[in-house]
């Protein structure tokens, strides 16, 4: 996947890398698992996480993705009521 049209409008990307839309999202047993490889973890070998995650730059969205890179779920900001 490369390209994603967010909700708000803007065109999400992770062609470039670095990128700033592209999370490494890992859970507590993914990360457990990694620090228990060994003493000595070469960075190559740490897998990628099982879910894909990005990040709109404009409006804050997080979308999660199944491993077939549809949209399991998309998360949204809620407005701060406190003002």
């Amino acid at each position: 996947m490369a390209r994603l049209l967010c909700k708000c409008g803007e065109y999400l990307s992770t062609v470039e890398a670095p990128n700033d839309v592209q999370l490494h999202v890992y859970t507590d047993k993914e990360w457990d698992d990694i620090i228990n490889m060994g003493d000595l973890i070469d960075p190559l070998s740490i897998p990628d996480p099982k879910n894909e995650v990005w990040h709109c730059t404009n409006c804050g969205r997080i979308y999660v993705f199944n491993v077939d890179n549809t949209v399991k779920r998309i998360y949204s900001l809620e407005e701060d009521h406190e003002k």
